[in-house]
């Protein structure tokens, strides 16, 4: 089975995470969800696995942009719908196991679940 790898290219974590998986040489997609965005079905799933807290990138420059109004009083729909109408806000990358899903990207995560 390929895996998936979800992301945006110019993302170093997502960098970092495609170098891993090549020297170890595990097969896998890349999908771009900046460029060809992500199904609310899937996303749905990544909150279901992680909670909206997990998956949506907070730390990141488009989250930080959001007007207060945005950004108060969320919870996983509002979460979602943010996610949904910008891709970038969600936290990269991640990983389809197929079973599961792995959020952001650590080597010795990656080792564990993949070796």
């Amino acid at each position: 089975m390929t895996l998936t790898l979800f992301g945006i290219p110019n993302c170093d974590t997502v960098k970092k995470a495609r170098v891993w998986l090549d020297l170890h040489g595990v097969t896998h997609a890349f999908h771009d969800y900046r460029k060809v965005g992500i199904e609310r079905l899937r996303l749905r799933g990544w909150v279901a696995e992680h909670g909206w807290e997990v998956v949506l990138n907070r730390a990141g420059t488009t989250f930080r942009a959001l007007p207060d109004s945005d950004r108060a009083d969320l919870n996983a729909d509002r979460a979602v719908a943010l996610m949904l109408a910008q891709p970038s806000m969600i936290k990269r990358p991640v990983l389809d196991l197929g079973d599961r899903t792995l959020v952001g990207f650590k080597p010795e995560i990656y080792a564990a679940a993949l070796t």
